[in-house]
């Protein structure tokens, strides 16, 4: 066993009646590691994560979290990992204090107003400390509810789409708020949809109809793709994306502001299919950027078998 490892699962499977929602998923995280669990939403994300933390049994497959076994040994996980929803659930009519009050009751801690005191003040919350959920903006729900997380001082932070539905400046602060945690030895698996929060994490993975697709840092997983980019200026973009769709060497052609980006994997065939576009556009080759790699991956599906960077 590797001690670095703080997740360690292979071959992980979940049917849901008829369907296969995690197929065959195996992955490893670092202690200390910011690791980006990424894909559309009904990829198998939550699933997985809920596997991982043993508030689901697999129907197949093995690992470790934290040093215990994800089937036999899921209350010790529980009790060593903190966990936050895609939804807010604390409870609104109750003040910050007291919802992180009743969380501590759960875990039976000790001291249990010096930890919740510790917490608001490591979160920047207590000044509103006595101010009702159900009252707080969407960032502040989010940093109360990653203090309750926090208070039993977990090794491992899973984190399922945390920064849905907030402002810019809020997922700013919370994401500078992970990597101090992540810094202070503490690893985190969080699933995001945003790529600016893929490209903050020290490695990814992308899944999709279950399966993982692509696994390392965003400079691997870009690499390993093997898709050459290029950024198209001119008149009447949307009608030469229509007239590129299709075309040899093209595999996918994407609006970015005043330019089209065309990307495929075979460069020489792209370059034949873009010099035929007439003498009206500029086109110039462009660093593929991880946005443009998951796109590719989610618009073909099946992706590159094993060809996995970690």
């Amino acid at each position: 066993m590797n001690n670095d490892l703080v997740i360690d699962v292979r071959g992980l499977n979940k049917h849901f009646d008829e369907r296969h929602v995690v197929r065959d998923v195996s992955l490893q995280v670092e202690r200390g590691e910011i690791y980006g669990f990424l894909g559309p939403n009904g990829s198998g994300k939550t699933t997985s994560i809920r596997m991982i933390c043993g508030l689901l049994t697999p129907d197949s497959g093995e690992g470790t979290c934290l040093g215990y076994d994800i089937i036999q040994q899921s209350r010790e996980i529980r009790r060593h990992v903190g966990y936050m929803t895609q939804r807010f659930s604390m409870w609104e009519d109750l003040t910050i204090r007291e919802n992180l009050d009743f969380v501590a009751c759960m875990y039976e801690m000790p001291d249990r107003k010096k930890r919740i005191d510790k917490t608001l003040e490591q979160l920047g919350l207590t000044e509103r400390a006595k101010q009702l959920a159900g009252t707080l903006s969407g960032g502040w729900k989010q940093r109360m509810a990653l203090a309750a997380c926090m208070l039993h001082e977990p090794e491992l932070l899973l984190l399922d789409e945390p920064t849905a539905g907030v402002d810019p400046k809020a997922r700013r602060d919370f994401w500078e708020e992970i990597h101090q945690l992540a810094a202070q030895g503490i690893s985190v698996l969080v699933s995001t949809h945003y790529m600016d929060e893929a490209e903050r994490c020290h490695k990814l993975a992308y899944i999709f109809n279950g399966k993982l697709l692509a696994k390392g840092s965003a400079e691997e997983v870009i690499a390993s793709r093997h898709i050459s980019t290029f950024a198209v200026y001119g008149k009447n973009l949307a009608v030469l994306s229509q007239s590129l769709k299709g075309k040899p060497g093209v595999d996918q052609t994407i609006a970015f502001g005043d330019a089209l980006h065309v990307s495929g994997e075979n460069e020489e065939k792209l370059k034949v299919a873009l010099a035929g576009i007439g003498s009206g556009y500029k086109v110039q080759q462009i660093h593929t950027s991880l946005e443009d790699v998951f796109i590719h991956l989610m618009e073909n599906g099946s992706g590159h078998n094993e060809k996995e960077s970690m």
